[in-house]
């Protein structure tokens, strides 16, 4: 039966730490993944060229690895929902939801009746290809979906409370970059209009008692975002992670090259 304790923890008020995949889509990635600790991952569709068998496959390997695997779709098409969902998600991020309308889209393609119409299909890989009884499947599935609204917007963030209040909606997500970049000022936070949008995602979040969620560059990040009130936080993803761990450790070894000796050749007391 579906299963999906990152939702469970979110709904109940807990928070929850993943990170998101552009890239690096190879069997080892959810285990390695679930060894540093993450709880989730969220495999992009949007910008990292992504398809379906690639999402059926890394969303096994994640339920394998102990973590849950969630999906951004390309665009707000709730049509996209329902194949992925059936290669396994446990959670749907759908992109630049501006209005109350595509938040019901989501929640209706996301959830088997009477909360949606998702088409009937079991025995594949959702279900594990398990038999069963239907309406136990229906009900583990509409309790183990995470629906998030990603607002990435001008026009999403002035609706967020419209948004926040659809029933089925269980995660508000800010998309800053986005965000700043439709205002006019891509990337400068600090800017009193990109604070006043993000901010007002906020509130209506907290408002309809929705949990919020953002992706930080790292633990730092991370770690103010909680206090802002964030509680579900994605550090960074996999290609990024990887290059600033990289950049960092070379950069300390470096650091060690003797003066005088450039090509870092090892000296009388030969190598450690």
């Amino acid at each position: 039966m579906v299963e999906n304790p990152v939702r469970r923890k979110l709904l109940a008020g807990g928070t929850a730490f993943g990170t998101m995949a552009f890239d690096f889509f190879t069997p080892g990635l959810a285990p390695t993944l679930a060894a540093a600790g993450a709880e989730f991952v969220i495999l992009d569709m949007e910008h990292g060229g992504l398809g379906i068998e690639g999402v059926k496959a890394q969303c096994a390997f994640a339920r394998g690895a102990g973590i849950v695997p969630m999906v951004r779709i390309p665009e707000p098409r709730a049509g996209l929902v329902p194949p992925i969902l059936d290669a396994g998600a446990l959670g749907i991020m759908m992109p630049l939801v501006e209005s109350a309308e595509q938040a019901r889209a989501l929640v209706a393609a996301s959830r088997y009746r009477p909360e949606g119409r998702r088409g009937l299909g079991f025995s594949v890989a959702h279900d594990r290809y398990t038999g069963g009884d239907p309406q136990a499947k229906i009900h583990a599935a509409n309790d183990g979906v995470l629906t998030i609204a990603l607002i990435e917007s001008e026009a999403g963030a002035a609706n967020a409370a419209e948004i926040a209040a659809v029933p089925g909606i269980d995660l508000l997500w800010l998309g800053h970059f986005d965000l700043s970049d439709c205002l006019g000022i891509p990337g400068r936070f600090d800017d009193p209009r990109y604070r006043a949008a993000a901010g007002k995602l906020r509130d209506a979040a907290h408002e309809a008692g929705k949990p919020i969620g953002w992706v930080a560059a790292d633990a730092t990040q991370a770690r103010d975002a909680l206090g802002a009130g964030f509680r579900c936080l994605c550090i960074g993803h996999e290609v990024m992670v990887l290059r600033e761990a990289l950049s960092s450790a070379f950069a300390v070894a470096r650091s060690t090259i003797p003066a005088g000796n450039p090509a870092g050749n090892p000296g009388k007391g030969g190598l450690p």
